[in-house]
């Protein structure tokens, strides 16, 4: 069965339920702007967004109080468009889901270079405990936090959606993979402030899952954070994923693996990857590194997984910053392979890629009340620095390691300039590991 609706401020609901009631069915936004409330999907049900068609939702954050999600993210626990315990549902088309993001901050802050967001805003969409799930073609444009959530969901395929959002509004990840199995995301486009697409297993009221068989593969992201990324939330283990055959360009972070919680993240591909990474503002985590995996303890009773089986090769680009690997404990990043990897290191405008940067730390999670900042995203000390950055010893090199175990270079070549800017360090390979295989790099001016 379809519905056919046409703009005319209609409650989108009442059509889905209608839907439900005889066992699913389409229902057809036609061209147009759909100004909506709150919608939650039911089983085989497909909202599909027609081209010309605009599905706009009020900002206003208490109206979605009926659409709550079990993963409190940002102290957000509701969302634009949710389902719960649902099989078989889609939403498609050529249309647009606009998220008025502009209505969810309280003005510009010159110090880090982003918005500050409001205490409260809703995501776009957030699928839980689903099976089946099919997003494909639709653009999302200005979501106000995390784009799409999909958490504990299983057999789900993400194909050539767009996600644009605004690029200095904190926390507005564009694809968040959340304790899911078998995955597949492909021919994607996302331009974000925050992570492009982002592996997690949180926790919640329902407990801890797991994240297993992720495939992203074809894709384009822009992020001023993490454009391919896994973690941090990592309180369950992740295992069996690949970032194939995809382009990272104007971003901050180009690959990147967090962990910091009890879960551990086994057997990760990054392979065929094309990388353009540059240097941003430090209330920005990182600042424009090709690859950084780190291993911390942010919690005391939780000590972070070992990160281990990692293979990243056949990867290109340019950076300002370096590729940096930094474990707290001895071998908590073990059995890392890099093979042919191609990178051409340039000096950053903004001198911010000389420093590591080992944000989320415990101070994050609870800041002190008299430091200046928010906390999960940046808190500044006493001394007026930001806690967590610290200066790599002696100078940037270009492969920066600590704490890891079984460490394989084979084919890294880096090229840096000549002569070298001030701040950067003359020793290009800073390893502190415990390697029994030989390192084969080369680092040229």
């Amino acid at each position: 069965m379809d519905i056919s609706v046409e703009p005319n401020g209609a409650d989108l609901q009442q059509f889905i339920d209608r839907l439900a009631a005889v066992g699913g069915g389409t229902l057809r936004l036609q061209a147009g702007r759909h100004l909506s409330g709150p919608i939650r999907l039911r089983s085989d049900i497909t909202l599909s967004i027609e081209a010309g068609a605009m599905l706009e939702f009020v900002p206003d954050y208490e109206l979605y109080e009926r659409n709550s999600v079990s993963v409190v993210a940002e102290g957000s626990d509701r969302a634009y468009i949710v389902a719960h315990d649902v099989n078989n549902i889609a939403i498609s088309g050529k249309g647009k889901i606009i998220g008025s993001a502009y209505a969810f901050n309280t003005g510009f802050d010159e110090t880090v270079g982003t918005y500050t967001p409001n205490d409260k805003r809703p995501r776009v969409i957030v699928l839980e405990d689903c099976s089946n799930v099919r997003l494909e073609g639709v653009i999302i444009e200005e979501s106000p936090m995390w784009t799409v959530h999909l958490v504990r969901c299983n057999a789900v395929i993400v194909n050539g959606i767009k996600v644009l959002n605004n690029r200095q509004l904190p926390n507005t990840d564009g694809i968040v993979i959340d304790s899911c199995v078998d995955v597949a995301v492909s021919e994607t486009v996302i331009s974000t402030a925050d992570d492009g697409i982002c592996l997690k297993t949180s926790r919640s009221e329902k407990g801890i899952g797991r994240c297993e068989n992720i495939d992203v593969s074809a894709c384009l992201v822009e992020s001023n954070s993490c454009a391919l990324k896994i973690g941090t939330e990592s309180f369950g283990d992740i295992r069996n994923v690949r970032f194939m055959r995809s382009k990272v360009q104007d971003s901050n972070r180009a690959l990147g693996i967090f962990s910091r919680d009890g879960g551990t993240i086994d057997s990760v591909v990054f392979s065929d990857i094309e990388i353009d990474c540059h240097e941003t503002a430090d209330g920005f985590w990182g600042s424009g590194e090709a690859l950084t995996i780190t291993q911390l303890d942010r919690r005391p009773e939780m000590p972070a997984g070992l990160v281990r089986n990692v293979r990243v090769e056949n990867v290109i680009g340019r950076s300002h910053g370096p590729i940096n690997l930094f474990a707290e404990r001895s071998g908590g990043i073990a059995g890392l392979t890099l093979r042919n990897i191609q990178l051409t290191m340039q000096e950053g405008p903004l001198g911010t890629a000389k420093q590591y940067d080992l944000r989320p730390t415990n101070v994050d999670l609870s800041p002190p009340k008299e430091v200046e900042g928010r906390g999960n995203a940046w808190v500044r000390g006493a001394d007026g620095k930001i806690i967590g950055l610290v200066d790599y010893p002696g100078g940037m090199p270009a492969v920066f390691a600590h704490n890891t175990a079984d460490l394989v270079l084979d084919g890294v070549d880096v090229v840096r300039p000549d002569p070298l800017p001030k701040g950067w360090n003359n020793t290009a390979l800073c390893i502190e590991d415990r390697s029994p295989s030989p390192l084969i790099a080369t680092v040229r001016p």
